[in-house]
């Protein structure tokens, strides 16, 4: 016999019509339960602070280095990439082929130049860069950024291959997972990825912070991405 639930809105055999105050409540609380499911994120179960999951105002660039838990190292920055107009890339897409991509523009090259000027006055230096492998990120840590970065598979954009997500996120929880400082650990990656870590969903040139505690990633804050 089939067992009405909370989503299905139906009555279970045998239960009266005069209870709709207990289906209503029922529904809700259904509805509240999935909600809240679409917020937690994803792969590394980062649970998100209080002024995030409240939706408080975020901070400006004027006031980062004023706002609440400052960087310290050990720290890992995940960065999606700066402003590159358009969604997704075209169909001719090589990943050895900058011309086959979608790419920077100049407002993009601006932002990632400030995006790495405004990391450097939080104070925290920046001992390693990652990178996906799209000439998009490679080029938003070369402005951003003057030291080498190293190409992280893990870390490639999987919006074309939502099937690809679940490993491409897996992988990249152990990597980021296996770090451990001294400084920073900035990577650059695309927003999908920072998605699948984290639940959160970062604007163009955007930075999630996260913080290793009790041994377990966290999300720490958001850094607001520089105008281009």
């Amino acid at each position: 016999m089939a067992v009405a639930t909370p989503e299905s809105g139906g009555l279970p055999a045998g239960e009266s019509s005069t209870t709709p105050t207990l289906r209503a409540a029922l529904l809700r609380l259904g509805r509240r339960f999935r909600a809240l499911a679409c917020l937690v994120p994803l792969g590394l179960g980062l649970p998100l602070a209080p002024a995030l999951a409240a939706g408080g105002p975020a901070a400006t660039p004027q006031s980062i280095t004023a706002a609440a838990a400052p960087l310290q190292p050990g720290d890992i920055v995940l960065i999606r990439h700066a402003i590159a107009p358009g969604t997704g890339d075209p169909a001719t897409f090589k990943l050895d082929d900058c011309a086959t991509q979608r790419n920077l523009d100049e407002a993009g090259r601006a932002q990632a130049r400030r995006i790495g000027q405004q990391l450097r006055t939080l104070g925290v230096p920046v001992v390693a860069v990652w990178t996906s492998q799209w000439c998009r990120t490679r080029e938003t840590a070369r402005l951003a950024f003057d030291q080498p970065a190293q190409d992280m598979p893990a870390f490639n954009s999987f919006f074309e291959d939502g099937a690809a997500g679940p490993g491409r996120t897996a992988a990249a929880r152990l990597a980021l997972e296996q770090w451990s400082g001294p400084g920073l650990l900035v990577v650059v990656t695309h927003q999908v990825n920072i998605t699948g870590l984290t639940g959160l969903v970062p604007a163009s040139g955007e930075a999630i912070v996260l913080r290793r505690r009790a041994g377990a990633l966290e999300v720490l804050r958001r850094l607001p991405a520089p105008a281009g």
